[in-house]
């Protein structure tokens, strides 16, 4: 490989066909705090109004997903519904999809 542990861009992707998802979990493993978006996560129903979410899961609390981001609001705070990229979701199913709420309240 040349010099000690550095390893090319080129001779990583040389080596995925042969290690195939096993240096996936290796690679996934190094990197555990990657943005939500980026990890293998739970389904996530996605709604475009708060009233079909809500018939969705009527035993939860809906709350608004930044799509972007993964952060959620809740109804009442600034950005609830408002965001450029979002949805309903339940608020569940963002927390198993590894999304979490606002920590400003905003």
């Amino acid at each position: 490989m040349g010099s000690g542990s550095v390893i090319t861009l080129n001779r990583l992707a040389s080596l995925i066909p042969r290690l195939g998802f096993a240096l996936f979990v290796v690679v996934a493993l190094q990197f555990p705090n990657a943005a939500p978006a980026q990890r293998l996560a739970a389904p996530l129903s996605e709604f475009p109004t708060e009233q079909q979410a809500q018939a969705h899961c009527p035993a939860d609390t809906v709350v608004w997903l930044n799509l972007p981001t993964g952060i959620y609001h809740f109804r009442g705070e600034r950005w609830y519904g408002r965001t450029n990229s979002g949805a309903y979701v339940c608020e569940r199913e963002a927390d198993a999809a590894g999304m979490r709420a606002t920590r400003n309240g905003q």
